[in-house]
């Protein structure tokens, strides 16, 4: 998923956008509830961004070379780039301008926050996705969060009547059988909070 920034805006429609799109990866979901269906699997991170340095340069002093500096190593050049990062972190992009008819380099003529850590995670991970009745499996949530949201509840459903909370859970399934194990998150704080957040997860059980 991208996230497309122009100068003008860099200051809010960035942290804008990341609300945004986390929102839809949660759906609405009662803790504990076993019958809803509305439970859907976790939305890729969105660790990619489309920047467009045209707005910022004085363009009657062009043509330019557009050379930017990601933040991780990578230099890309040309008035709009698309990058989508490793991992998510805090990156400060820059822009340097090179005048091509003179040569001269503007260094640092744009600094830009790329914040990909401010942003809602409802998602788990899963020691194996395909196991034999009587093995366990254990279950974290490493990167959950709900960034607005105080005491923060975790709430595992298994799909096959157990239901535990905390944040890292060990289950046992008992019959074979493809269950679509739930992670719900819920808070205190605005209506946002108090309505649950879930994603899915298939955990196939062999006899």
């Amino acid at each position: 998923m991208r996230f497309p920034v122009a100068f003008s805006s860099i200051k809010s429609s960035l942290l804008a956008a990341l609300f945004v799109l986390a929102g839809l990866a949660a759906q609405a979901q009662q803790a504990g509830d076993t019958t809803s269906v509305g439970c859907g699997p976790p939305l890729p991170r969105m660790l990619c961004v489309d920047l467009d340095g045209r707005p910022s340069i004085d363009e009657p002093a062009g043509p330019f070379t557009y050379q930017w500096h990601m933040g991780d190593g990578t230099t890309l050049t040309g008035p709009t780039v698309s990058h989508c990062y490793k991992e998510r972190k805090n990156y400060v992009v820059e822009l340097d301008v090179i005048v091509d008819k003179t040569g001269e380099i503007r260094r640092g003529q744009k600094y830009i926050p790329v914040n990909l850590v401010q942003q809602d995670i409802v998602d788990f991970t899963a020691s194996a996705t395909r196991v034999r009745v009587g093995q366990s499996v254990s279950f974290d949530s490493p990167e959950a969060q709900l960034l607005t949201c105080r005491n923060v509840q975790f709430v595992w459903d298994f799909r096959d009547g157990t239901i535990v909370q905390a944040r890292t859970a060990q289950h046992v399934f008992r019959r074979p059988g493809t269950y679509s194990v739930r992670f719900s998150m819920r808070g205190y704080g605005s209506n946002a909070c108090v309505a649950s957040h879930c994603v899915s997860r298939e955990i196939v059980v062999e006899p």
